[in-house]
């Protein structure tokens, strides 16, 4: 029997052992444990208990004994009750998973690292894996072992710096964390489980042991069909949602996912939207960065409920035909002492250098996209919410962040790729990749860039050189449409191209139109408040600007409050001002969008060709004096073309003859100035006809009436 030396049990005792399998557990006919909790510990085996020798007072307990399988009784005071020793169990990981984690090729990374409850040997506990290479001690701490990281080291598997240990007895619901001590000894602030499934709600930043999510999906029927229902030809309508601050309770109090469910589903269901779009689910720290600071990607923020609800919710909304995006945020992430920055003593998921690795806009650490594990981990979290919550599309955020190495840095503060120029050729890689995994793994899945800036072929596939996203968010085309509606139409004839520029590059990419969060926040005001002109013409004007968005080409994205117009501007920590839909005004334009989405759903000309230039046509768009625009979207299926007007000055015009694509009868389809939608009323009724009138290059025309400050559509009968 070969006996710990001192050195050893002083190295247990101290917590600064770098294998504790080698001391702790059975060893050559001896077990050693180290137990400060407990006066008094014996094994139990085959019916019978032999004491162990207490050999050092601070708890080191060791005594012979012959065998594999047994359990502890520990003593302290009147108390005695018996356990597990974590130190018997074999290993958990497979030489496989090693291999793929070390090579950053592991997509099911979440099924090995992370807490998962398990049986292992016969037993039931918790099984606890983290990557932490430069770690000379790794512990995991709890309620269960009041935090003491001396009671728990984990096991370090050779490779790519792994660390793993089976805990019996742990059960669902236990809070957790990772007590690291570096390769210079310095013991870290606790950290939360980079794969953890669930978190404290703030301001606790604890992870909670809950294991993979377990639910039993009912969304078959969807599943099969997302991948015509998120086609480049299919109708998109997203409506983006915050979820804290949607609706609250009658006292302002936040509801869960249940809660949220329960009025969300019918409310998007009624108002015509295809998809919802969440705002960073992921687990935050920071209330006040609306999910943008992530620390938890595996984890949906416990604020409204546990994981599962949230599966419930996407259910949910799949079983009433609604699509799922979320936004996943790889660009940055905190610098929280208790997240990934330093994570083991060492800039492992950063770069070191803060030239790399600081976003100065936004106080946060950068992600090195050249380090495999880390190009792993993120990619693995995207797999994830796909995976684990059955959602349909991950809307990235601050792309261009990433593909810049001197973005928003002066010369001098940042530092070029290996040919010398500023692209970051490691972030675009990374950015292919995962975009590769999602459309081969999860097929009808699709990823949408938010991006500002004109990188060529974002949403073209990798194979013909681009980035792979389906979708780009047209930041172009919302800069300056917003711009032009916040001007006095009396100036607006300045600015037609504003409204026009949009055209030239609209084929470039595969865009979504996006009034987003981003444009009510900041002091910019909400979007009513942006427009021009007096109460009445400030909702007229937004009307109008809903009539041009949703019969341009690009799929179509409004942030909450946006469809009845929210007069202040967004609060993250209240809920919208859903009384102000009493006002008629308020309404009308609630009932314009929703009308707007069945339309723009039911009309094959305003969806099928969205990226293609043969679904839009001007029919004129010199006339900037009267600023009036016409157009015609075009479907490829037979169905028949829709006619576009846009009259964007105060000023009825009567007989205002526009060229038609063919002769025949047509009728108004909508009308943004409808008496319904808050507007003056005027129109011109449902059935018109053309005339054999030569007029803007066509054979047939038309004589209308155009409605001050607005947008009407016209369709063949």
């Amino acid at each position: 029997m070969t006996k710990a030396s001192a050195s050893e049990i002083e190295a247990i005792l101290r917590g600064s052992h770098p294998n504790p399998f080698a001391i702790l557990g059975p060893h050559d006919g001896e077990v050693r444990v180290f137990a400060p909790q407990a006066a008094e510990v014996s094994v139990l085996a085959d019916g019978k208990r032999a004491p162990l020798e207490r050999v050092h007072p601070e708890g080191f307990f060791a005594g012979p004994f012959d065998g594999d399988h047994y359990q502890l009784e520990m003593t302290s005071g009147d108390h005695s009750w018996v356990v597990e020793d974590p130190y018997r169990f074999g290993l958990v990981l497979g030489e496989m998973d090693e291999y793929l984690i070390a090579e950053g090729r592991h997509r099911q990374l979440y099924e090995k690292l992370g807490a998962h409850p398990i049986t292992h040997g016969g037993v039931d506990g918790v099984a606890f894996a983290v990557w932490a290479p430069n770690a000379r001690r790794v512990s995991v701490v709890g309620d269960f072992n009041a935090w003491d990281g001396r009671r728990h080291p984990m096991r370090r598997r050779l490779g790519p710096g792994l660390w793993e240990l089976f805990i019996p007895g742990l059960s669902v619901g236990e809070l957790y964390k990772y007590e690291i001590i570096s390769a210079h000894g310095e013991r870290m602030p606790l950290k939360a489980d980079p794969v953890g499934f669930l978190h404290e709600q703030s301001p606790g930043t604890a992870s909670v042991i809950s294991g993979l999510p377990d639910y039993s999906w009912q969304d078959r029927d969807w599943m099969e069909s997302r991948a015509a229902r998120q086609d480049r030809t299919a109708p998109i309508s997203i409506y983006e949602v915050h979820l804290g601050s949607w609706r609250r309770g009658a006292e302002g109090e936040i509801l869960d996912y249940d809660a949220i469910a329960d009025l969300l589903v019918p409310y998007v269901t009624e108002m015509g939207f295809t998809h919802v779009e969440f705002l960073p689910v992921s687990e935050h720290p920071f209330t006040g960065s609306w999910g943008y600071q992530p620390i938890g990607l595996f984890a949906p923020t416990s604020r409204y409920g546990s994981p599962k609800a949230f599966a419930r919710l996407v259910d949910r909304l799949h079983a009433s035909d609604i699509g799922v995006i979320i936004d996943w945020v790889p660009a940055h992430f905190p610098s929280d002492a208790h997240g990934l920055g330093k994570f083991d003593g060492t800039a492992l998921y950063e770069h070191a250098d803060p030239r790399q690795g600081f976003h100065q806009d936004w106080n946060t650490l950068i992600y090195n996209f050249g380090r495999r594990e880390v190009a792993n981990f993120l990619q693995a979290s995207a797999l994830y919410w796909l995976d684990m919550f059955h959602v349909d599309a991950l809307r990235v955020d601050a792309v261009a962040s990433m593909l810049y190495l001197d973005y928003s840095r002066q010369p001098g503060q940042w530092i070029p790729n290996q040919f010398g120029g500023n692209e970051n050729l490691e972030a675009i890689d990374f950015l292919r990749d995962v975009n590769c995994r999602v459309c081969e793994d999860y097929p009808g899945a699709i990823t949408i860039a938010e991006e500002s800036t004109a990188f060529p072929k974002v949403s073209r596939p990798v194979k013909d050189g681009g980035l792979g996203f389906g979708f780009k968010w047209n930041m172009g085309w919302m800069h300056d449409t917003l711009g032009y509606f916040r001007r006095d139409p009396i100036y607006r004839r300045h600015h037609q191209n504003d409204l026009t520029f949009g055209m030239v590059y609209a084929w470039s990419e595969d865009f979504v139109l996006p009034l987003s969060h981003d444009e009510v926040v900041h002091g910019k005001g909400s979007l009513i408040r942006q427009m021009a002109g007096d109460r009445w013409q400030k909702f007229a004007n937004l009307r109008a600007y809903f009539g041009f968005m949703w019969t341009h080409p690009g799929k179509k994205l409004l942030f909450m409050g946006g469809e009845f117009a929210q007069d202040r501007e967004w609060n993250h920590d209240q809920s919208l001002d859903w009384h102000l839909l009493d006002d008629p005004l308020h309404g009308g334009v609630q009932r314009l969008i929703r009308d707007l989405n069945h339309l723009y759903r039911s009309q094959p000309a305003l969806h099928r060709l969205d990226c293609d230039p043969e679904g839009f046509e001007w029919i004129d768009a010199s006339d900037a004096q009267q600023s009036v625009l016409v157009f015609m979207r075009k479907s490829d299926d037979g169905a028949p073309p829709v006619v576009v007007v846009c009259n964007l000055t105060p000023q009825v015009h009567h007989g205002y003859r526009i060229g038609l694509p063919q002769q025949g009868g047509w009728r108004e389809i909508l009308n943004t100035d409808d008496a319904d939608f808050g507007g003056s009323g005027v129109g011109n009724g449902e059935a018109l006809q053309s005339e054999d009138i030569a007029w803007h290059g066509r054979q047939a025309s038309i004589a209308l009436t155009l409605p001050p400050l607005a947008t009407i559509i016209l369709a063949p009968e």
